[in-house]
């Protein structure tokens, strides 16, 4: 079984999809703890409906990164409760070295693109302002780089004609609830091998 932390900020939907896939017994796992840096985050009333522990975690002084006092605090509860994998699910802030050297290929995180195209935030808007003909979501280890980490899993939504950037968002999402739970299957079975950006199936 595997031990996953989840990182958040905010509603926690791919969160809630990952809980879902555990209950229907699609996902061989437990969620041993969810942290979020904002106090009132919904994601953390989930992990409380899903049975999960719920912390909050005050980042200050830093306002976009997870760093100091506040790293050395988040480590220490991943520690306290066997932490396997951490899956970041809608963690606004940049994971740092700390985090990184102690959980090595062991973060993971969703973007809303097709990866290496469009890093960074809003990148279905970026996509339709491109006028790419297809969008999609990509679940990757984290590394020190920014969305360029090893790729898991990536699922494919085209672009309408007369898509919105919240048309396309939404269908986005209903394909990161689909990806996130199968790329944490794939790490459960312990046949992955990272090769540079890519990861292959033993």
């Amino acid at each position: 079984m595997l031990n996953i932390a989840m990182l958040g900020s905010g509603k926690g939907s791919n969160a809630q999809a990952i809980m879902d896939a555990i209950a229907a017994k699609k996902l061989d796992a437990c969620i041993v703890c969810v942290i979020a840096d904002v106090a009132d985050a919904f994601i953390l009333e989930r992990a409380r409906q899903h049975g999960a522990p719920a912390f909050f975690v005050d980042c200050a002084p830093f306002k976009t990164k997870l760093a100091g006092a506040a790293e050395q605090h988040v480590l220490e509860i991943l520690r306290q409760h066997g932490t396997d994998v951490i899956a970041l699910a809608g963690f606004m802030r940049i994971i740092k070295g700390g985090l990184l050297a102690a959980y090595p290929q062991r973060i993971i995180n969703i973007h809303p693109a097709l990866l290496p195209a469009f890093p960074g935030v809003e990148s279905w808007k970026q996509a339709l302002d491109y006028g790419t003909k297809v969008a999609g979501c990509t679940v990757h280890f984290v590394d020190a780089g920014t969305d360029t980490g090893p790729i898991i899993v990536q699922r494919v939504v085209p672009v309408l004609a007369g898509d919105t950037p919240e048309m396309l968002h939404a269908r986005i999402q209903v394909q990161e609830h689909e990806a996130y739970p199968e790329a944490l299957r794939l790490i459960a079975s312990g046949r992955l091998q990272i090769k540079g950006r890519r990861v292959l199936q033993l």
